[in-house]
């Protein structure tokens, strides 16, 4: 028995000192290295020009798809915003060549760029706001840190800065669902020279790592048409035979054209996030199992 109780005590030697370890030293180097990785994916957004002070360079992208040659053009990117857009597109009743393109004063905020920066900066601010020689003592203390600057009481760090990198990479990973009427209201529909014709919408979005345009072609429901009448809801893409009102007019999808790009840098940017996250979750588990023999006790 008494054996047994000193190897028991002996274990619990181990098992404390490795735990002071962890709360001394690997809980700051994790903390180091996630600001570094964050730092670096902050610089994917920010994307300076040859000049740090200078406005952010502009990138052209080619817009293709594997299903359709209706729709081809370029689209310039500028930091989060597009500030060029030239594009084609065949009318499929006639084949006649539509060219749209951007007005020269204008630019297209992408918010879904804007938001992911905005949360990654939250992230950063987290955690070098934290007093870096600080020696935690206890889990909880980790798992439940107070900043004095934001009152954050009973609030995890890892999970604050876990939820802000999960919201950086909602914003990237999951459209936003409009309503066509929506989309005709939108601020985009007003960016072209000439104006766009009566009969067409545009949107554009970010999915994943792709910057998406998408070519709504309408035709007008007569009063006396016998269709069914049903206004489509939200959608991210909705498909040909959609209806909705806009004004005094009824209108239907007739043909829907969805061209894309790969954007590198938001691929980077995404896989920064992934590393990240996976770090605060296994910060956050070491600590939970230490925590779990001595959750009463100070270390």
């Amino acid at each position: 028995m008494a054996t047994a109780m000193a190897a028991s005590a002996a274990e619990r030697a181990v098992l404390e000192e490795e735990f002071r370890w962890l709360l001394h030293a690997e809980v700051h180097a994790v903390l180091r290295q996630l600001q570094d990785i964050l730092k670096e994916a902050s610089l994917r957004f920010t994307l300076p020009g040859p000049s740090t002070e200078g406005p952010a360079k502009q990138e052209n992208f080619i817009l293709g798809s594997c299903g359709t040659d209706q729709v081809k053009g370029v689209l310039t990117l500028q930091g989060d915003a597009l500030s060029q857009a030239d594009v084609n597109l065949k009318m499929p009743r006639n084949n006649q060549l539509l060219h749209l393109a951007f007005r020269e004063d204008k630019q297209w905020k992408l918010q879904q760029i804007q938001d992911a920066r905005n949360h990654v900066s939250q992230a950063i601010y987290l955690l070098a706001n934290r007093d870096e020689s600080y020696q935690f003592k206890t889990g909880a203390e980790v798992l439940k840190v107070l900043f004095p600057c934001q009152r954050l009481a009973l609030t995890s760090l890892m999970d604050a800065v876990m939820l802000q990198l999960t919201r950086a990479r909602n914003r990237l990973t999951t459209p936003a669902t409009l309503t066509l009427p929506e989309i005709a209201a939108s601020g985009l529909t007003r960016m072209f020279a000439p104006t766009l014709p009566s009969d067409l919408l545009v949107n554009v979005y970010i999915n994943l790592n792709k910057l998406c345009l998408t070519v709504y072609q309408l035709h007008a429901l007569q009063p006396t048409s016998t269709k069914n009448f049903r206004p489509a809801g939200g959608a991210v893409l909705h498909s040909p035979g959609a209806m909705f009102e806009w004004g005094s007019q009824r209108l239907e999808v007739s043909h829907v054209h969805k061209v894309e790009c790969v954007i590198p840098w938001l691929n980077d940017a995404l896989v920064y996030f992934t590393v990240s996250l996976q770090l605060c979750q296994q910060l956050k588990d070491k600590i939970a199992v230490f925590s779990s023999y001595w959750s009463s006790r100070p270390f």
